[in-house]
C-alpha cells in the first residue's frame, strides 16, 4: 500500500492506494495533520510507502512522522519523471505540475495531452507524442478572481462562485459572477483552441477543485478527473522506488 499526501495552503489531501485503485481519501487541515496520519497507520497498518507533495505548507517535522511509519519520498525537481522534461527552468517547476503530467504520461501515452488544473490557478500543461513535457501557461483561478476584485476596489463584494442565469448581469453582483465564470470559461476554451490548431489528436484532461463547476460550461470535449494528480503522485511514488 501506498500514502499519497498531497499539502496545499490550507488543507491537505491524503489517499491510500493499493496497487492502482484508491481505497481510502480524506481531507484535513494542516494543523491536524500529524493526528491524521498517525491515525491512517493504525487502521493501514500495511502501508509501506509514502511520497508527500507540498506546496511549502507541511513543516519538516511534520513530515518527519510519516517517516516514522514508513518510506518516505519527498516529491522535488530532482525526483525521477518517465518523460522527458523540457522546461527551460525545470528547478522552478512546481511539483503538482510533475505529477499531473506523469499521471497523462500513463493514462494517454505516446499521445498529445494538454492537462488542466482548475485550483486556485489554473495550470495548463502540455505533453507531447513524443513524450516531452513543454511547458504551458499559469492564470488566476475563480476564487482567486473573485478576491481578487473585492481586494483591490473599494466597493466590489467578495463573492462565492454560483451558477449563471444570464451572462448580461443586471446587478453588480451578477456582473461580477458573469466577468469571472465566462472570464475563465472562454479563457480555458480559448486555450484548448490554440493547442488543437497545433497539437493533432489533442487529449484535453481537466482537473482540480473546480472540475465539476467548469467542466459543463466548456464547449470542447474533455476528460475529467479530480483525482488526477492523486494518481499522478502515486505513480511517481512507483517510480522513484526503483
Amino acid at each position: 500500500m501506498n500514502l499519497i499526501i498531497d499539502a496545499g495552503n490550507t488543507n491537505v489531501k491524503l489517499a491510500i492506494f493499493k496497487k492502482s485503485e484508491i481505497i481510502h481519501l480524506e481531507t484535513v487541515v494542516v494543523d491536524l495533520f500529524v493526528e491524521a496520519v498517525k491515525k491512517i497507520f493504525k487502521e493501514f497498518p500495511k502501508i509501506e510507502f509514502s511520497i508527500v507533495s507540498s506546496v511549502g505548507s507541511l513543516s519538516k517535522e511534520q513530515m518527519k512522522v510519516v517517516a516514522v511509519f514508513c518510506d518516505l519520498h519527498e516529491l522535488s525537481n530532482t525526483s525521477k519523471v518517465p518523460f522527458k522534461n523540457s522546461y527551460a527552468s525545470p528547478q522552478t517547476l512546481g511539483v503538482d505540475r510533475l505529477a499531473l503530467t506523469t499521471a497523462a504520461y500513463y493514462f494517454n501515452p505516446h499521445q498529445n495531452n494538454l492537462i488542466i488544473d482548475a485550483g486556485s490557478c489554473v495550470t495548463y500543461d502540455m505533453l507531447n507524442d513524443f513524450d516531452e513535457y513543454l511547458g504551458g501557461a499559469i492564470s488566476p483561478g475563480v476564487q482567486m478572481r473573485y478576491k481578487a476584485m473585492h481586494e483591490q476596489t473599494a466597493k466590489l463584494p467578495l463573492l462565492e462562485k454560483k451558477e449563471l442565469l444570464d451572462y448580461i448581469g443586471n446587478t453588480t453582483e451578477n456582473c461580477l459572477h458573469s466577468g469571472v465564470v465566462n472570464g475563465i470559461t472562454l479563457e480555458i476554451d480559448g486555450v484548448i483552441d490554440l493547442y488543437k490548431a497545433r497539437f493533432e489528436n489533442l487529449t484535453v484532461i481537466l482537473t482540480g477543485g473546480d472540475t465539476l463547476f467548469l467542466s459543463k460550461r466548456l464547449k470542447n470535449t474533455i476528460f475529467a478527473d479530480s483525482k488526477f494528480l492523486l494518481k499522478g503522485l502515486n505513480y511517481l511514488l512507483e517510480y522513484n522506488k526503483h
